[in-house]
């Protein structure tokens, strides 16, 4: 099968002089929570920087050129500390989730016939990435810095968020060229489920800026997830062929998004997990803004991504700058196990045994075309 499109790191370098752009003010994120000290990290190369707060673990600024050399952020997110310490809308944007990433449908599940009840932060009845105090709004400590890494870790004791088992977990954002690592591992004392994830919110014409239904998605993957109206997934492991949910060759985001269908009607667009097709380390899915140029493709060893095509964005959420978020003016997409699958056993499981240790790679590759 044919690349999408050609991604290429060299790509990345368009113009003869340094890259230039504004970073985010380190001050700006100085501070502390939980009695750790929190600060701003900057990782850099030729063609790209990111920019990473131990608080939440979450990636602030993704600094990354258009076809033209032009660098622009194309994450969503704010430019001070303040606002993740109290968000005034979406909480997750550039952050690592979990310990469960998605939901957990009636806010329980069972691991050796013992019921764990966790956060009911959804809806009042479902748990939702983690619960009400998640990995996301944790002060995680800095193990290690470099001009292209960050490794950062945290500890949540038994019980935390109703889940199961003192649990060590770790985070490795890494640069190379033009790919942006997430490694994330963990260990637990006792079985517990674990399924974490990266929960990146990009514009790729810059935040604010664009529409998502004019870009181009490709997703390897054969079958979905579908949900029901509390998008919970039904258990049914469905077929994209013939539906909306068919984007094994490239189109439009916008091409079916509003036709009036049922699974359409319950995320109010897209925000369903697919069933990637393939093991291991592999390209899974592309995307690609006509207009800049960009392109992100998604490299991981999970078997589901989560793509949200920014459906509650509409305008009262703000960004940095205070500037305003247009609807669907954003898209996400995470790479992770499939949504309750604690309470399905016919997906694949996501309970973590104290001889494993919990691994998952997924890399970011930036481009333009």
């Amino acid at each position: 099968m044919k690349k999408f499109f050609a991604l290429c790191a060299c790509a990345l370098a368009l113009a003869c002089n340094a890259p230039t752009y504004q970073l985010i003010p380190r001050e700006a994120f100085q501070g502390e929570a939980e009695g750790v000290p929190i600060d701003l990290y900057t990782l850099k190369n030729k063609n790209m920087a990111v920019q990473i707060t131990n608080f939440g673990a979450r990636v602030v600024s993704i600094y990354t050129p258009d076809r033209n050399g032009k660098y622009t952020d194309i994450m969503v997110g704010h430019d001070n500390l303040e606002s993740y310490l109290h968000p005034g809308g979406q909480r997750f944007l550039g952050a690592i989730v979990g310990p469960v990433a998605n939901r957990i449908s009636h806010a329980a599940f069972q691991v050796e016939g013992e019921t764990w009840h966790t956060d009911a932060n959804d809806n009042g009845l479902n748990t939702l990435h983690g619960g009400f105090k998640g990995l996301d709004m944790h002060a995680w400590t800095v193990e290690s810095a470099t001009d292209t890494s960050l490794v950062l870790s945290l500890f949540c004791p038994n019980g935390e968020g109703g889940f199961p088992g003192n649990r060590n977990l770790r985070v490795c954002y890494s640069l190379s060229r033009a790919d942006f690592k997430v490694e994330i591992s963990g260990t637990s004392n006792k079985r517990t489920p674990l399924n974490m994830t990266f929960h990146p919110f990009f514009c790729l014409q810059g935040e604010g800026e664009g529409f998502v239904e004019e870009y181009i998605l490709c997703i390897h993957a054969s079958a979905y997830t579908p949900i029901d109206s509390m998008n919970l997934p039904t258990g049914e492991i469905a077929p994209v062929e013939g539906t909306p949910f068919d984007f094994r060759a490239p189109r439009r985001i916008g091409y079916s998004i509003r036709e009036d269908e049922q699974q359409l009607r319950y995320g109010h667009g897209y925000d369903h997990n697919w069933c990637l097709d393939g093991e291991g380390l592999r390209s899974v899915c592309e995307i690609k803004d006509p207009v800049t140029g960009r392109t992100v493709e998604v490299i991981t060893d999970q078997k589901g991504l989560q793509f949200y095509s920014g459906n509650f964005f509409d305008g009262t959420e703000k960004g940095k700058n205070g500037k305003p978020l247009p609807f669907r003016s954003a898209f996400t997409l995470e790479a992770q196990a499939w949504p309750d699958a604690v309470n399905h056993p016919d997906f694949p499981s996501v309970l973590l045994l104290p001889s494993q240790t919990y691994r998952s790679t997924t890399i970011y590759r930036f481009g333009v075309e």
